[in-house]
């Protein structure tokens, strides 16, 4: 019983006080090597008091060596359950560790144990293999060396020599690099036992002396126990038992001297107290959960007097949840059909514009095509101010259309940016250009600045920047009378193939007022008219603002009354010269040509089939010309055409179900459809009909011939 209370005391003593790392690591140096000595009992006492010092350091390290010590303290003693035991809690805090070496020397012993102690063999070497790829992990070949011998050993020890070679072999090829006093025991040992399962005894009993002589000259004296005992069963094999009995009284002393009783016993007392610590431990553990329990308990009752504080608070949440549900459900239906109104009003707006684009572009078709068509026919009249301002009055409307159009469609992320390649310098003078008749009209003069760095081809939505800067300096030329309108364009930064440029439009105009800035970018917004009446819709800049943020770009505004605006942005762009190149050459080639082609014209609208017909044939094409889809049929039944040009909105029978007849009747002549509806409403419903391509009214008959020959073109190489 005192002896008891002196460990508790030892033990809580040991852990109450702390001791740096490096004198617990010298503690468990000295437990080393006096499990070395075979002095079990003082290995034993002085791993434990390391062990407690390392617990309480919290170094998992320190605290793993020092169960390894223990563990094999008790694999001499024979108490194989208690080492393995320990040298699992070692593992355990190992496994917390980084140290490789460490886990590799813990699972090496556990296979010791389990193949030569307990003949679980196969359990053994997977601890073996273990041990190796954490050797291999650290590239410790020593350590893989040894390993192979205990393998080896592990085979010979049950009589599996074939098996065990290979190892004994690997390890004979290494012994000079990797061999100590303690392997070259038991290397010649093993290659004894082999030669005594081959038969070959002259070369048995040469190894085995080789053992015993090594064995003599080393402080490993179990290894050379062992050696002795193989010694013996060899010679009892080759019946020289007075040898055989000679070595076996050896490997008795030696056994002997290294486990006498007294070691044992004084190593049992200590083990003892080891044990008693390990219970300290738990005992410790449990006081320490009783306590967090009673704490827990404590901390409980608050909880329980929240649970119910925060019950009540839930039920008045439910009780009010329930008059909310009760109150939704009656509001609910004039939400759904507050809802459906919404999304009808939706759905109409577009029908509306769809609808009022395509009736406005059919006459203005009639209006642009009949004043061309007097322009050229009467050349007296070039000069007739009424037909220019006709004219320019007809494209007006149809680029208010076209605007409303645009709005409406940026608004239901319709649009989608192109890349093409374009030359920055050449938009712009062709912007210029064809705004010369509206700078012209109040004496501006528009002028470019481009910086010289940046590259003849960029890659981009041209057409994107083309009608934000149309609309932004047209804007500039009608608030600006004898003046100057400047386009200034600079290199910002390059990242990777992205050239980021600035651009800067900039006038001397009346400018804007402070208080009207805020809101010039919003729909039908017009300001600065007072006495003067600038024609518009107030859709311009509401345009650029939508068109910039697809870009991922703002615009910013400067400007003062009586001292002109500017309005700054910056877009980037690709440079790809490859890229460009490969862009350039997919570009359709202008294939017109001096070849007289018959046209098929299906149009409903009498001044329509004047106007496109009169386009036709000024080109020197055949054209004939039918009132709907069913004379289309019928004509096609009797004469072949090169192409038809074929309107959508049609009596009877429309373009679409038209189209998809000529194509049941086997008929493969290109169809292109004619119509004043928007492109991007049709194009689905197009291709799915067999028509080739689409053609907006009105039209610049450039490109309407451009389209023809390049379809006739392809449609003959394809026959």
């Amino acid at each position: 019983m005192l002896l008891f209370l002196n460990c508790f005391a030892n033990s809580a003593s040991a852990q109450s006080e702390s001791m740096s790392d490096d004198k617990i690591a010298a503690l468990v140096k000295k437990a080393w090597n006096e499990y070395k000595k075979a002095n079990f009992e003082k290995s034993l006492i002085t791993s434990r008091v390391a062990l407690n010092y390392a617990t309480t350091s919290k170094n998992n390290y320190l605290i793993a060596k020092s169960y390894k010590i223990i563990a094999g303290n008790y694999s001499e003693l024979s108490e194989f359950d208690k080492a393995i035991f320990f040298y699992n809690k070692g593992l355990f805090y190992a496994n917390k560790t980084n140290n490789d070496s460490i886990k590799y020397s813990l699972y090496n012993n556990l296979g010791n144990i389990y193949c030569f102690e307990k003949k679980q063999f196969d359990k053994g070497i997977s601890y073996y293999k273990k041990s190796i790829a954490y050797s291999l992990k650290i590239n410790d070949m020593s350590q893989v060396y040894f390993t192979n011998v205990n393998i080896a050993w592990a085979y010979f020890d049950i009589g599996k020599y074939e098996e065990g070679y290979p190892y004994l072999k690997f390890v004979g090829t290494k012994i000079e690099k990797y061999g100590d006093e303690s392997t070259e025991i038991v290397v010649n040992m093993l290659n004894g036992m082999y030669m005594s399962y081959r038969n070959d005894y002259a070369a048995a009993n040469d190894f085995f002396k080789k053992a015993i002589a090594a064995g003599k000259n080393s402080e490993e004296k179990s290894d050379l126990s062992y050696a002795h005992l193989e010694y013996s069963k060899f010679l009892n094999k080759i019946k020289k038992h007075k040898q055989a009995y000679e070595n076996l009284v050896l490997y008795n002393e030696i056994t002997g001297e290294l486990y006498n009783q007294e070691k044992l016993k004084k190593a049992s007392s200590a083990g003892f107290n080891l044990e008693l610590d390990e219970y300290k431990r738990q005992i410790d553990k449990i006081e320490n959960e009783k306590d967090s329990q009673y704490q827990s308990l404590k901390k409980s009752r608050i909880i329980v007097v929240l649970f119910i504080l925060i019950s009540l608070i839930l039920l008045f949440l439910i009780i009010t949840l329930i008059k909310n549900i009760k109150f939704k459900k009656k509001h609910n239906l004039e939400l759904l059909q507050a809802k459906e109104i919404a999304e009808e009003a939706s759905l109409l707006k577009t029908q509306f514009i769809s609808t009022i684009s395509h009736e406005l572009r059919t006459p203005l078709y009639g209006v642009v095509g009949i004043t061309n068509m007097l322009l050229e026919e009467h050349k007296e009249l070039s000069r007739s101010q009424h037909l220019s301002s006709l004219k320019f009055s007809a494209r007006y409307l149809l680029s208010l259309v076209n605007d409303i159009l645009q709005i409406n469609k940026i608004e239901e992320n319709k649009v989608v940016l192109e890349n093409l390649t374009f030359n920055i310098s050449d938009e712009i003078t062709m912007i210029k250009n064809s705004l010369s008749f509206l700078s012209q009209k109040n004496n501006n003069k528009i002028s470019i600045s481009i910086d010289p760095d940046i590259p003849e081809y960029l890659i981009g939505d041209k057409l994107r920047l083309a009608q934000i800067l149309m609309n932004l300096v047209s804007n500039a030329l009608k608030f600006t009378k004898d003046g100057e309108v400047e386009i200034i364009v600079k290199m910002n930064r390059i990242e990777g193939k992205r050239y980021f440029l600035d651009f800067l439009i900039k006038d001397n105009g009346v400018g804007i007022a402070i208080v009207d800035q805020g809101k010039i970018f919003e729909k039908f917004v017009q300001v600065g008219r007072k006495d003067e009446d600038y024609q518009g819709t107030g859709l311009g800049l509401s345009i650029v603002k939508r068109l910039l943020g697809l870009f991922g770009s703002t615009i910013s505004l400067e400007s003062d009354i009586g001292e002109g605006t500017s309005f700054s942005f910056m877009i980037p762009f690709e440079y790809d010269p490859q890229r460009t190149k490969d862009i350039i050459d997919e570009i359709e080639v202008d294939l017109t040509s001096d070849d007289i082609y018959k046209i098929l014209i299906v149009e409903d609208n009498l001044i329509n089939q004047l106007v496109t017909k009169k386009i036709i044939e000024k080109n020197n094409y055949i054209c004939k010309v039918v009132d709907d889809g069913f004379g289309a049929l019928d004509i096609l039944e009797k004469e072949d055409f090169d192409l038809i040009l074929m309107d959508i909105n049609m009596p009877l029978m429309n373009g679409f179900e038209t189209t998809k007849r000529i194509r049941l009747k086997g008929i493969k002549t290109p169809v292109v459809a004619l119509t004043a509806f928007d492109k991007d409403e049709i194009t689905d419903e197009a291709i799915s009909s067999g028509i080739n391509d689409i053609i907006i009214k009105p039209f610049e008959p450039v490109k309407l011939f451009k389209i023809i020959n390049y379809l006739i073109n392809e449609a003959k190489n394809s026959n």
